[in-house]
């Protein structure tokens, strides 16, 4: 395989675009863990962001893909690719284990409180979702720059900023959950590296074949997992901490800056 110069600038652009997650999850280090109602605020942020994000563009973006293929079943596959994802975010829900990462956490595992596992779940369960969400954007990131560089750069800046809130959204929960800033940053690195991983894959689809039938399905299986977790995992363990208003603010608020965040796109 022949690596031209518009490649390397592609890759370049989604590496930077998905590593601003990082930055976002190291909001975490100017937060107390014995602030809990922060801890509650940015749990209902990261509900906001996802769940703004999986209705609004990611849920679009299915519909653009897999009508190119399906025509007038598009809104059909959507559909069962959505309920699809939640089916799959059940199931992870269900068969991860209580104590998994429990390692992880900064204390006497004797005194590892039912809170923690809650937050520590909740965090994960993000950083998986965001890093499912990652790899079909950081492929069409790249493919869109590779095609075309000036539509690129302002969809890498774009990226970026909307970046950032998903970076709180694993970063908060984790280092509130297990005491650890680099365990905050680490599961923010691994989501956000997830994009040009998909970068990496989409210069081989653009070398062999490129399955977009494929990405659309993809996007609304992650749109589902995503609402999934907002809904049943980060919204019921952010009310735990905090006021519903303090709840309802943080998910309006996260709603507020991804939406300002797409409006670049």
């Amino acid at each position: 395989m022949v690596i031209e110069h518009h490649h390397i600038i592609a890759f370049v652009l989604t590496l930077i675009a998905g590593l601003a997650t990082v930055i976002g999850g190291s909001v975490s280090f100017f937060v107390k863990r014995s602030n809990l109602r922060m801890l509650a605020i940015g749990l209902g942020f990261s509900a906001g962001v996802m769940i703004y994000m999986a209705l609004t563009e990611i849920l679009k973006e299915s519909r653009e893909y897999t009508g190119m293929y399906f025509g007038d079943k598009a809104a059909l596959i959507t559909f069962i690719g959505f309920f699809t994802g939640i089916g799959i975010a059940a199931l992870i829900d269900y068969f991860l284990p209580a104590h998994f990462g429990d390692d992880l956490i900064d204390k006497d595992p004797q005194n590892i409180s039912e809170e923690d596992e809650k937050i520590k779940k909740a965090g994960l369960l993000t950083a998986i979702a965001i890093s499912l969400h990652r790899f079909p954007e950081g492929l069409t990131m790249f493919l869109v720059a590779s095609t075309n560089i000036t539509l690129g750069i302002p969809l890498a800046v774009a990226i970026a900023i909307h970046n950032l809130p998903e970076g709180i959204a694993i970063g908060l929960p984790m280092y509130q959950a297990t005491g650890k800033r680099r365990y905050a940053m680490l599961f923010s690195f691994l989501a956000g590296i997830s994009g040009p991983i998909g970068a990496i894959i989409g210069f081989m689809i653009i070398k062999i074949f490129m399955p977009q039938m494929a990405i659309g399905i993809l996007f609304s299986i992650v749109a589902g997992i995503m609402v999934y977790i907002s809904l049943d995992t980060l919204m019921p363990t952010a009310r735990e901490y905090g006021e519903n208003h303090d709840v309802m603010a943080g998910i309006f608020a996260g709603m507020f800056f991804i939406g300002i965040g797409l409006l670049l796109v």
